[in-house]
């Protein structure tokens, strides 16, 4: 066998490993992307339950916003429930207008960006945030949420 042969061979396979590789980050951004846009549209619908399904169901999920941690899945549901369900609140229309997803490994990822929540009245809330999200038998699911306000 020519070692031109020999070359041409291992050119292609690095060629048809980084397409695969491509492919598997591009699905795996698509299925974060999902994960995040159902989020979305669930918390627009006044749906927390729908909404927390994005996160993982665990006493190890975080949440770090307002200088205060909040740990467990049913923790930040009350959380969510107390400062926008409870009397006297509104949960808004929300929105990600800048969000940048970063895969960190085949089973890690880092979503960094910008919320909005506008409420009635023209009155506007917005901040930062990043989540880690891992890949888990049900699918991506966020287990870390720091967001703040500006």
């Amino acid at each position: 066998m020519s070692v031109r042969r020999v070359l041409s061979g291992v050119c292609l396979l690095g060629l048809i490993a980084s397409w695969a590789a491509g492919t598997g980050r591009e699905q795996d951004e698509r299925a974060i992307r999902k994960v995040l846009d159902r989020q979305t549209e669930a918390w627009n619908k006044g749906d927390l339950e729908g909404y927390m399904q994005g996160y993982r169901k665990s006493p190890d999920l975080t949440f770090y916003s307002g200088g205060t941690i909040t740990s467990g899945w049913e923790a930040t549901l009350a959380r969510y429930r107390k400062r926008y369900q409870s009397e006297g609140k509104e949960m808004g229309r929300l929105d990600f207008p800048e969000e940048a997803i970063d895969l960190l490994g085949p089973d890690a990822a880092l979503v960094r960006g910008r919320w909005r929540l506008a409420l009635s009245g023209g009155k506007e809330m917005s901040g930062l945030t990043t989540v880690i999200l891992k890949r888990l038998p049900e699918g991506w699911r966020i287990v870390h949420d720091h967001s703040s306000a500006e």
